[in-house]
Parts: structure tokens; sequence; C-alpha cells
């Protein structure tokens, strides 16, 4: 099943987890394994805490007999750490293994004050946060942390990040592994990085779309991003670089703090939209700006809010047409009405109607959530992925 050659408990696992296959019949069916190989390995399993049995099922055999016992995956026995850095402000949390969010704490966090300190300070969050759950921080099994960045996964560093001063090639995990350790006491866990958008439309497509095999995000804030999931994994192109929409270039003379002229993150970002609201003497500065004077009904922004939601519909009928996919979803500071209008009026005007026949245009359900629910399910998909299950069993001596 996974292409080693054999069967182990990992698979056994994913099985249960993914509802495929919930009773020890139902796995001996599934894989063709013995009864007493499927009980060897689900042992190991029971034996690590990670799977527990539930009530009983439905009886198997139309000649009666005692019902099936239901296996479950044990989401007690870990908790993940996640965090969501934007320009100016950060969001941290205490996740289940099945995302319910146990904790939480928002506050400023500039990020151009340099990994090391905004590292720092979110391991002093996640100590704090462990204290409200009561769960001890040996109990943590990993941290997913989203960027506003290019991240390459591999290393989990951000690469020529243009909203990043000083974060670039810098050993994000590291740090905020030790920072962990640090504040709590605990022991050295995984750190797994990736871009916000991605780990927002993640989090999305898991939480309220699961069906839809073609599902994009775009994130306007301070700068503008897109996550796309395909067949329910995140599509970051050769290194981390897909998604990056805020740097099309759409014939615009403004400069682009990547220093490019006429990106359209240029002239249709929070950060665009709050510098042309400054110039005509209403005080706004970032994105989150422009969020409040949208929700307190500023004429003003919502105009230049549905301006932009035209420039970026434009760019986005290319990427609908590329994609095709079900949900184009749209987040961040500026999605509300007036941009959504904007994108809308665009979208269907410029791509071709097949494209956009069974298309879904939407806001985020899980709101400033979302990279979180994200980051935690990234951390879980990466640590219960079978091939990694087996390793973490011998690590553990079961």
């Amino acid at each position: 099943m996974t292409g080693r050659g054999q069967t182990g408990a990992g698979d056994l696992l994913q099985l249960v987890r993914s509802g495929r296959a919930v009773t020890r019949g139902a796995l001996q069916q599934v894989t063709g394994l013995s009864r007493a190989t499927v009980g060897q390995r689900l042992d190991r399993l029971f034996r690590a805490g990670w799977l527990r049995e539930g009530a009983g099922g439905p009886v198997d055999s139309p000649l009666g007999g005692r019902p099936s016992i239901l296996l479950e995956f044990d989401d007690e026995h870990a908790v993940v750490l996640a965090a969501d850095l934007d320009t100016r402000h950060a969001r941290a949390a205490v996740l289940s293994l099945t995302g319910e969010i146990l904790a939480e704490h928002s506050g400023a966090l500039v990020v151009e004050d340099g990994p090391d300190a905004v590292l720092g300070e979110l391991g002093r969050w996640f100590a704090e946060l462990l204290e409200k759950t009561g769960r001890p921080a040996a109990d943590v099994c990993g941290i997913g942390l989203a960027v506003p960045g290019p991240v390459d996964t591999e290393s989990g560093r951000v690469v020529q990040p243009p909203i990043m001063p000083g974060w670039d090639g810098y050993d994000i995990r590291g740090r905020l592994s030790r920072a962990f350790t640090e504040h709590t006491g605990a022991g050295a866990v995984p750190v797994l990085v990736d871009n916000d958008a991605n780990l927002m439309a993640y989090g999305e497509q898991r939480a309220s779309y699961p069906d839809c095999s073609g599902f994009v995000l775009v994130k306007v804030s301070t700068g503008i991003g897109a996550g796309v999931v395909v067949d329910g994994a995140i599509y970051r192109g050769i290194d981390g670089g897909a998604g990056d929409i805020g740097h099309i270039r759409v014939g615009a003379d403004a400069l682009c703090r990547c220093g490019s002229y006429g990106c359209l993150a240029a002239v249709a970002s929070g950060g665009a939209v709050a510098r042309r609201l400054a110039e005509t003497g209403v005080p706004a500065a970032s994105g989150s700006d422009v969020r409040d004077l949208l929700a307190a009904g500023d004429p003003g922004a919502a105009a230049l809010a549905r301006e932009a939601g035209r420039q970026v519909g434009d760019v986005l009928a290319t990427v609908v047409t590329l994609l095709n996919p079900g949900v184009l979803m749209i987040a961040g500071d500026l999605a509300g009405t007036p941009f959504l209008t904007g994108v809308r009026e665009l979208l269907y005007q410029r791509a071709l109607p097949r494209s956009t026949a069974h298309l879904d245009v939407v806001t985020s359900r899980l709101g400033e959530r979302a990279g979180l629910v994200g980051a935690g399910a990234l951390v879980v998909e990466h640590l219960y992925a079978p091939e990694r299950v087996e390793e973490r069993l011998v690590a553990l001596g079961v």
C-alpha cells in the first residue's frame, strides 16, 4: 500500500484515520493481511497511545454474533502548536490533533524586527498557551508556522521574501525549536514552515471543502498571495514559489516592495489601498487599517477596495482559466463585499464561461484562524504519514 513492499502499522493507522477501515476485520479485508499480523501491528499503535477502542459497531455476519469493536485514532495523546505571522501582528494556538483550537493568542509582532526576536517571542507565547490548556510541553508533537513569504519546504527557509527583510535564508526551524525549548524546558520537536496563503488554503479546504479537488485561496492583506490545493495536497511548484500572484505585472507604474514596478500587490493589496487612503488624509498604514475602515462603512475605503478587487479579478481570470478550480476563496483584510464585488465583475467578464460554470467564488469561513488550522493540519499529516509512523514507533521502542 505504501510502495515499501509491505503494509505496515502506519498504513493501518492511515486506514483508521481516513475512515476507510475501522475494525480489525475491515483492516484484514482491505490489506489482505492475516488476523495475527493485523493484531501485531495494531498492538504497536495501542502501546504508542495512538489508537483506542471505541464502541461496538454493527455485526458483520448475517448469522449474528458479537458486534465488531470500532478502532479510533486517539486525538488526545498529543497536541500541536501553530503560529501565523503577518507583517505587523501574529496569532498562535494550541490545537488538538483533529484541528480543534484549545487556546489562542494574538498580538502585535512586527516581522521587520527580524527572525531572532520574532521567533523568540513566539516561544514565549507558546509556553503561556500551554499553561492555559494545562497540557505539559512534553505533549507537544510538533510546531507549524505560517509566514508571509515564499518557503523552500525542504529546508523551512524563506527565499527572497519581499515583505520579510532579514529573513532570507534564515534557519527558522532551528530558532523556533530552540525558543520552544528555552521557554518550556521541553526537548526539541519537529518544526514545519510554509507560506501563509498555502496554509490558509489547506485549512479552509480540509475544514469546509474536503471533496473539492481544485481549490484556490487568494489572501489580500498587506501583500497578495494565493494557495492552491489539488487533490487534497498543497501545490507548491518546484521550489515553493507557486501562488505568488502579487508579483504578476499588471502594467501600472507603481513601485512594489520587491523592487519591481507594476506588480499587482503594488496597486491592489491592502497596503496599496492604505497608501492611497493616506494620500487623501485618511489615517491608514496597513491592510488591517483598511479592514477597520471597511467595517466602519467608510465610503472612500469601499470604493478603493472595489477598484482593487477589479484589478485582482482581472488576474484571477487567467488563474481560473489555467487551473479550473471548483472553489475560489477570497481571504485577508480586504475580503469583504466591496472587494468581492470587484473581483466578480472582472472575473466573469474576462474568464471563459466554461471556466466559471461550476466555480464557487466565496469568502473565508475560518477567518483569521485559517492559517492556524492549516499549520496544525500540516504537522499532523506529516507526523502521522505511514512512512513516518514506522520511524516514530521505532524511536518510541514499540
